[in-house]
């Protein structure tokens, strides 16, 4: 009777499991680009809450970027390999976390020259993942 009821529940929550698609990919790319020009107009009106605002919305979407279902189920080993690089995602997820952080402290402190540079690094690392073989606009 347990056996049967713990599959039951099993494929119940399998079966209501959120699939993260292509389209909730896309969504959460341009709230990160929104995040991002948030800081940066932060920067130029010197308004630290902006800064601070913008940082907090990256660090919360950037982890909310995963594989899709095309990228998993994909048939290429080669390419599945190619596309399913999590080391890279989640070493610019980390990495963007911490410069975030970074930038909502120096800009806060007055460094805003500082706060400019982690911000060209936080846009490389968005560059790094973009021009890597796996992404393409076309998946």
């Amino acid at each position: 009777m347990k056996k049967l009821l713990l599959s039951c529940l099993a494929v119940g929550t399998f079966a209501f499991a959120e699939v993260y698609t292509q389209s909730d990919r896309i969504e959460d790319m341009q709230k990160m680009a929104e995040a991002m020009k948030k800081i940066q107009t932060g920067f130029f009106y010197n308004n630290p809450d902006s800064v601070n605002a913008g940082a907090e919305t990256l660090k919360a979407a950037i982890f909310k970027i995963k594989l899709t279902v095309k990228d998993t189920n994909d048939k290429n080993v080669y390419e599945k390999w190619l596309t399913t690089n999590a080391s890279l995602t989640r070493r610019t997820q980390v990495k963007v976390e911490e410069y975030c952080d970074v930038i909502s402290e120096r800009f806060s402190d007055g460094n805003k020259k500082q706060a400019l540079q982690v911000y060209n690094k936080i846009a490389s690392e968005c560059i790094k993942c973009h021009v890597s073989p796996y992404f393409t606009y076309n998946k």
